[in-house]
């Protein structure tokens, strides 16, 4: 194994030797000090209730991950391709910037009941949500990395005739994609939150819809297991975009060596 692979895999090792060890101070501090299950279940009472089919989990957690990855999506091929336009018409970036960075100040929360008045109920309204809360961020930092080129690359390319669309491809994209791959690890901590965000409001599936109909029961297990899943689903978005990042950022700094 080579020094690299090796570093991966004790870093691997320590992040679950430090879950695992809060994991079993929270099951022992719950036995030792006898806290109600109502209050805080142990993570083996909460681990059952996956076991118990009137949760439908499967088809509550699936819901939520269309909603993040769809709300995701959006808010990176939408973030980037704007970010592009800004980068290539410095009039328009002036008319819209602005106008984006207000409409970001709007509180997503108060954004639910208009989707569900424009849109109805369903998945489409929360993955609009979630698209307007992870969006701005891709957004900010791409078109930061577009504009943050070095002034030699530029007279280099320009001395030898090159045209924008080259000096696009070849300068400015590679030199963007850790400002992408930034925001993007932002919005997928924010699409998950959004996709949340409106369930609460007003949903008929989805793992936020299942807190707040086990809330009026203080069924604080599911509700904890609902919160675990939760986490589940953006550690694996963050991961995917981390390996998107390793796949294009660290070969493109391989080949440059």
């Amino acid at each position: 194994m080579s020094s690299d692979g090796m570093r991966s895999a004790r870093s691997f090792a320590i992040i679950v030797i430090v879950h695992l060890t809060v994991i079993v101070l929270w099951q022992i501090l719950v036995d030792a000090f006898h806290v109600p299950k109502f209050i805080l279940p142990s993570p083996l009472a909460t681990l059952k209730t996956l076991a118990a089919p009137n949760y439908a989990w499967l088809s509550n957690l699936a819901v939520t991950a269309v909603e993040i990855l769809g709300g995701f999506a959006l808010g990176a091929v939408v973030g980037v391709a704007l970010a592009v336009v800004f980068c290539w018409s410095p009039l328009i970036s002036l008319a819209l910037l602005p106008l984006f960075v207000t409409l970001n100040m709007i509180p997503k929360v108060a954004l639910g009941p208009l989707f569900i008045v424009w849109f109805s109920y369903g998945i489409f309204p929360n993955i609009l949500i979630a698209f307007s809360i992870c969006f701005f961020p891709i957004l900010l930092t791409t078109a930061r990395g577009l504009s943050e080129v070095e002034p030699d690359l530029l007279d280099l390319v320009k001395s030898l005739r090159g045209s924008r669309w080259t000096l696009f491809r070849k300068i400015q994209l590679p030199g963007a994609l850790p400002y992408v791959f930034s925001g993007m690890k932002v919005g997928a901590i924010l699409a998950v939150a959004g996709a949340i965000v409106g369930e609460f409001i007003a949903s008929e599936r989805g793992l936020g819809y299942l807190m707040i109909q086990v809330q009026s029961s203080l069924d604080t297990p599911a509700m904890v297991m609902a919160v675990v899943l939760l986490t589940l689903l953006g550690v694996a978005l963050y991961g995917l975009v981390l390996g998107l990042e390793r796949m294009f950022v660290v070969r493109d700094v391989r080949l440059q060596q």
